[in-house]
Formats: C-alpha cells, structure tokens, sequence
C-alpha cells in the first residue's frame, strides 16, 4: 500500500509540474496556414476572433440591397451593370513584368515553346524546360496527360529557363483553372471558331475585372512557385499570363478579325496543320496561303502577336513559335551528338535484326 501511495504523489507531482509549465509557457502557436490558400482569412493573427462590425444584425434583413453601409464607394441600389469594382487587388504602381515570355513578347522578341507531347517524368520536364524554349507547350489536347502529373512537373523545376505553358483541350472553366491554379503562364486554347468562345476563354483566364478567374489557390499561390513574386501572384497576374487563342477552321476564319480583338487575348495562332484539314487544301496552294493570311492580317489590325509552327519563323510578322515534341528533340539531340557515327549499326543477316529482305 505505501509503495502505491507513494506512486500516487509522484503522479500528482509530475501532473502539477506540467501544468505550471503550459501556465508559464504557452502552447506554440500554429503554423500558418497552406501557402496555397487564397481564402482571405488565411492569415488571421488570432483565427476564431474576428470582428465584424459592419455585419447584418442577427436575424434581422439589413437592406443592403438598396442602401449601402456608410463610407461605401458604391451607393444606391445594387446593381451588377454600374459597380465600381475595388482597388484591393491593384497591382502595385511600379510593378513590372515577371513572366520572361510576356515580356519578350512586349519587346518584339521572338518566342518559341517546346512542346511536351507525352512525358510525364519531371525529369524530361525540366529537361525540356532547360534546354533553350521560352515557354514549354505541355500538351493537353490530343494527349491523356492528367493534371496531377502536370503540376509534379512544373512545381519541379518552376524557374527552369521556360515558363511553364499548356495547351487545354477547350474553352473550359475546369480546364483552363486547373491549368493556372498548376502555375501556368501561357495558355493556348484551341478550335476558336467565334467572339463568345475566345470571351470564355478571355474569362477563365484572367481574374476580374477582366475575366471570371475564381480566386481558388492551388500550388501557382505557392511562394515556391509564384506566390514570392514582386506585387504579389493576385495581383500581378493578370499583366503577366499569355493567352494565345488558335485559329483552326473555316469558321475562325470568318471571324478571325474580331477574335484577335477581344480584350486580353495575347496572339492567335494560325494552326498550320488545321487549317489545312478543315479547308482540304495543303501548305503552299493558294487556298491554303489564302487562309494563313487572313489570321495574319487578323493580328495585324488588332496589333496583337502572330503565332505558327517554328518552320515558319521566317515567315513575315510572325513572332511566336511551337516547336517539335520531346521525342523529335531527342532524336535531334542524338543525331547532332553523333554526328556521321549517328545510324551506323551493324546489320546481321539473321535474327530479329536482320533486314526484312533478308529474314528466313
């Protein structure tokens, strides 16, 4: 019985012992949270205490529909059509371009991306993305690509030599979120045949004013990727994302004109394979040459950039390139590497090797 009663006030000790401990030395405070938050409260110094002073009063109807709380910028009846949107995503007054490629593009430069057709290893990524392209086209229209194995990639390597960049499959909300929340600073968006396509595009784009982006986060708020960039990835985005719209049918054709002019777009692109499935005519026939030149008077009008396939980057006014797949460029590397050594194997006459011509 003693040996317990002694157990008893060594448990009551060390119990007495902790709390004056957690007294004089309060539980460290949490960690903040997720970096890839956009929720405006994210950051509250003293989460769970937040006042609200302009707040409806519990159960009763505030008429803020037709009254607006004093020292508002917007008065009167709530109406969509006249509201003066806020400045508290401005971005700061002497912000400048971060996005190499937008900025090359406002010099006059001409961009080229590479084109990541397949691979889903981050290591080919930034292989790709580090050896030379300004942006890198992950393709995601005739490919299965998924957009968990895009984001590993582009939060691989974020500050590779190219921006990441994507080809969506449509004119999509989903699409083109997922692919900015990932991080993506060009966006190219296929088959735009009318105005209310490349709105839509133009909308899922950009956040507002301009567009209808919804402020959701993902790993493109993260300081690892834009979220540590000068004025803030918010605010700052809009001036830096590319937006390339493709010009692929007789339909974009017609009304090519008014599509290169719709606010935010960046550059069309005259697609050099498309145009020539939808018209039936081939590269260097006159139907086909007249087609290319409408998207390039197109640009021209509305003084935007002139996009196409890299064997066109002697083409008059066009600035701004695809280049070939990561396998094609690994078949130029190799062929550059090896030189006359390049396709000099043997050649056996039997066995799974020999000829064709020559097999049993």
């Amino acid at each position: 019985m003693r040996h317990l009663l002694s157990a008893v006030v060594v448990c009551a000790a060390l119990g007495l012992a902790a709390f004056a401990a957690q007294t004089q030395n309060p539980p460290a405070q949490q960690p903040p949270p997720s970096p890839t938050s956009a929720d405006p409260y994210a950051n509250n110094a003293a989460p769970g205490t937040t006042a609200f002073p302009l707040a409806a009063p519990a159960g009763k109807d505030s008429n803020a529909r037709t009254v607006a709380p004093p020292g508002a910028i917007n008065q009167g009846p709530f109406d969509p059509a006249t509201w003066k949107y806020g400045g508290a995503f401005n971005p700061p007054p002497d912000a400048k371009i971060w996005n190499p490629v937008k900025l090359k593009m406002m010099q006059g430069g001409k961009v080229t991306g590479g084109t990541l057709f397949s691979a889903t290893d981050p290591s080919t990524y930034c292989a790709m993305a580090n050896a030379g392209y300004d942006f890198i086209w992950t393709e995601m229209q005739h490919d299965q690509h998924d957009w968990q194995a895009v984001s590993r990639m582009w939060r691989t390597c974020p500050t590779a030599k190219a921006v990441p960049g994507v080809r969506v499959a449509y004119t999509d909300e989903r699409e083109i979120q997922h692919a900015l929340d990932a991080g993506a600073l060009v966006v190219v968006v296929p088959t735009v045949d009318s105005v209310a396509e490349a709105i839509e595009a133009r909308n899922w784009t950009y956040f507002p004013p301009l567009g209808r982006r919804s402020n959701g986060g993902g790993q493109a708020f993260d300081p690892a990727v834009w979220g540590g960039v000068p004025g803030g990835y918010r605010n700052t985005i809009n001036d830096n994302v590319v937006l390339v719209l493709m010009i692929e049918t007789l339909e974009g054709l017609k009304h090519a004109d008014e599509i290169a002019k719709v606010p935010g777009v960046t550059a069309i692109f005259a697609a050099s394979g498309d145009l020539g499935n939808f018209s039936g005519y081939r590269q260097g026939s006159p139907d086909y040459e007249r087609a290319i030149n409408i998207v390039h008077d197109a640009a021209l009008k509305a003084g935007v950039r002139l996009c196409g396939p890299l064997s066109w980057r002697d083409r008059p006014d066009f600035t701004c390139f695809q280049a070939g797949s990561e396998t094609a460029a690994i078949a130029r590397g190799v062929a550059a590497e090896l030189g006359p050594l390049a396709n000099t194997q043997a050649k056996p006459e039997v066995g799974p090797f020999a000829s064709a011509a020559k097999r049993p």
